[in-house]
């Protein structure tokens, strides 16, 4: 089924949802890991309840990650931020299971009145093993310079008697075989402490529900780390992996303008708005039905009479993304449908300009379409108040 309304939605498929949850439990229990699902990348609470059946707690960055954590996913979090404040850490405490610092002087000025908020609590520190194959720089937190994480040559020999865990995050859409060199740095460099910690936290970005995982290899990296360090639990709390290729968001195209022979199919939402990581990245979505033109584009297909770029609806002039080549040309009133719309995009959107925001609705496995959020110009304006 598919979104009928002349007004713009992110639809999500609960049978796609359901697939990935039980391929990440699979893996979680053959391995005899914990997976944890990461706030930063799919936070749509009204499906807690689904994601409940599958896995026991998720990971925060901030006070409301965590406080969303405790109130609606119904456990307290694994929470990591760059830096803590003295205004937060304590309510965060309390919403929190495990508390990981990154750096020395953030453990040093909060690890008391955390302790005191919360006296269950297991604390961690973010290490950089100083090695990460991302190559978009906005997204490589292991990059020199990076503000994430304690360098090995900046570790003391003996830990503080209460740092029970470590925690590095290199990923982002990886691989299992990235994984696996990951892991050698991270050894040859931090092994050195692993008789001290008692949990070991791999970070995000293992997009272990892509079809073209290799699943076994990541089964023999963790089984074979687990032969290593048999002390220590493992956990990996990727975000994207839940949410990818779960679901669509449905535009309507509201014009078509043609500049210098370049057709713009302008839509009834924003690149910028509603899709950022496809500026920031930058990355091409794929749109249901049409042919996507990477690359440099000839003026021979540019101006083929089913080549449109699409345009959002902001006042931005970047906010546009193109070519692809439709079967038909498109006509006012038209959907374009962008697929695996539902990781990251719904958590980044924003209401720049006031523009109005998708609805959110759930497709059950039955065919009925649940309408999860529809949004108003309060909430706009509530944005302001």
């Amino acid at each position: 089924m598919l979104w009928n309304s002349e007004k713009p939605c992110y639809v999500l498929e609960e049978a796609l949802l359901r697939r990935n949850l039980q391929l990440i439990k699979r893996i979680a229990d053959e391995a005899g890991v914990e997976f944890i699902l990461a706030f930063k990348a799919y936070a749509l609470w009204k499906t807690f309840p689904i994601i409940r059946e599958y896995v026991n707690s998720t990971t925060a960055s901030s006070l409301y990650e965590a406080r969303l954590a405790f109130e609606e996913f119904g456990a307290k979090a694994h929470t990591y931020s760059p830096a803590y404040t003295d205004y937060e850490i304590e309510e965060i405490a309390r919403y929190s299971s495990h508390l990981t610092f990154n750096s020395f002087t953030q453990y040093s000025r909060y690890h008391e009145k955390a302790r005191a908020a919360n006296s269950e609590l297991s604390f961690g520190l973010r290490i950089n093993p100083e090695y990460s194959e991302i190559k978009t720089l906005l997204y490589n937190p292991c990059a020199p310079g990076s503000r994430f994480g304690i360098l090995a040559h900046d570790m003391p020999e003996k830990l503080p008697s209460d740092i029970e865990g470590f925690h590095f995050h290199c990923h982002c859409e990886s691989g299992a075989d990235v994984l696996e060199r990951t892991l050698s740095h991270v050894e040859e460099k931090f092994s050195k402490w692993f008789n001290q910690i008692k949990w070991i936290n791999f970070g995000g970005g293992h997009l272990v529900t892509r079809k073209d995982y290799d699943i076994p290899l990541l089964l023999n990296i963790l089984n074979g780390f687990h032969n290593r360090y048999p002390h220590l639990k493992i956990i990996l709390e990727p975000g994207s992996a839940f949410g990818w290729q779960t679901g669509y968001l449905v535009s309507q195209v509201v014009d078509i303008v043609e500049n210098h022979g370049i057709k713009t199919a302008i839509l009834n939402v924003s690149f910028t708005c509603h899709m950022p990581d496809c500026l920031e990245m930058p990355y091409m979505p794929a749109v249901r039905g049409a042919e996507t033109l990477e690359g440099d584009v000839s003026e021979d297909v540019m101006f083929e009479p089913n080549v449109y770029r699409l345009g959002g609806n902001s006042c931005l002039s970047g906010d546009f993304l193109g070519m692809w080549r439709f079967p038909k040309q498109l006509k006012i009133g038209d959907s374009v449908i962008f697929e695996d719309m539902l990781h990251y995009t719904t958590v980044k959107t924003n209401m720049f300009n006031g523009i109005s925001h998708p609805s959110i609705a759930l497709l059950h496995i039955d065919g009925t379409l649940e309408m999860l959020r529809e949004y108003s110009f309060k909430d706009y304006k509530d944005r302001m108040d």
